[in-house]
């Protein structure tokens, strides 16, 4: 790769038998057992490369070309785990540049969007990288600036990749990036695409895990938090109500209402007016109107909570029956359940 050291980073351009790097290593081929109903067929090249990988770390050899030929089979096969964590620990014995690491792998990730040990090893770098950088202000606000700039260029492909939602969320956390700006980017995938989960999953992490306006890992995620501000609470229901507004049917704001509620210490039925917005009439006949199977689901558990057990029996039941009878199993179970 363009500006890295051809003999960390360069590519593999001959078999390694014939190369002279290698000369003094006798690889360990894979061994299938005589008569195997399932002998595993892999490529020559890289039945090759993993003979060499064998002999390499049975000696736990910690060298350049081990790392060249950890970066050779990556490129085979992204998801073999053991090499990530074998290249790591090369990483640290030989001291290798954090950057030229990171450079290597941004590239590869682009390559490979879905694949998890990247993710995993860019993890193992910034935990490494981290604490030597951690009390300098101006470095941890360069290595933010640098690891968001990557993070949305992924994003950019596929908007609700889950490593990388996964990440940012981790970033976050390790680093610190409890700030507005963090918030307006989330918040402007939300508004791309109302129904990026992962995007309203973010949001709700920062919003009540940040240590300066919550009681943060202290209390769990589905527990009511006192140290949240009302106006945060109330900042949070209107933004959830905002986006239910403009698709009911869009599940994640749903989910999100419910979930401030909860961290608010509010009671579900304290949303019913608004709820009721989307339902009129229930069981009533050629006077039902259902905008949202969610609110009607939604106002199912309001009216559990106001122990009207038979109204909400109605509700589940319309669901199961009419309005969404794909799922009637489940909607059968819940009418049950209202027994206990």
């Amino acid at each position: 790769m363009a500006g890295l050291n051809e003999n960390l980073y360069g590519q593999q351009k001959i078999t390694f038998s014939d190369d002279p790097i290698w000369e003094d290593v006798p690889p360990i081929p894979a061994e299938e057992p005589e008569g195997s109903l399932a002998a595993i067929a892999f490529p020559p090249k890289y039945a090759e490369a993993t003979a060499y990988l064998r002999i390499v770390m049975a000696s736990n050899e910690l060298s350049e070309r081990a790392f060249r030929l950890t970066a050779h089979i990556i490129s085979m096969n992204p998801a073999h785990y053991t090499v990530w964590l074998y290249r790591f620990r090369i990483m640290e014995g030989l001291k290798l540049p954090f950057d030229d690491e990171i450079k290597w792998l941004n590239e590869v990730s682009l390559e490979h969007l879905k694949n998890y040990q990247i993710w995993h090893h860019r993890q193992l770098l910034m935990d490494k990288h981290y604490p030597t950088i951690a009390d300098d202000k101006a470095q941890v606000n360069i290595l933010a600036r640098s690891e968001t700039k990557f993070i949305t260029q992924m994003l950019e492909a596929d908007a609700k990749n889950y490593h990388v939602w996964s990440y940012r969320q981790w970033l976050v956390r390790r680093i610190g990036m409890w700030n507005i700006q963090e918030l307006c980017a989330t918040q402007n995938y939300i508004e791309q695409d109302l129904r990026n989960n992962s995007a309203w999953s973010h949001r709700f992490f920062l919003v009540f895990s940040d240590p300066m306006a919550s009681s943060g890992a202290a209390i769990h995620a589905t527990e009511a938090d006192p140290e949240v501000p009302h106006a945060i609470i109330e900042r949070e229901l209107a933004y959830a109500r905002e986006k239910i507004d403009l698709a009911p049917q869009n599940q994640s704001p749903w989910n999100y209402l419910k979930g401030v509620l909860v961290k608010g210490g509010r009671g579900i039925e304290t949303e019913k007016a608004f709820v009721e917005k989307f339902v009129r009439n229930i069981g009533e006949g050629d006077e039902e109107a259902v905008l949202s199977t969610h609110a009607l689901d939604f106002l199912a558990e309001i009216l559990v909570a106001e122990g009207e057990k038979e109204r909400a029996a109605v509700c589940l039941s319309r669901l199961s029956e009419k309005w969404d009878p794909v799922r009637a199993g489940y909607w059968k179970l819940r009418q049950q359940q209202l027994a206990f």
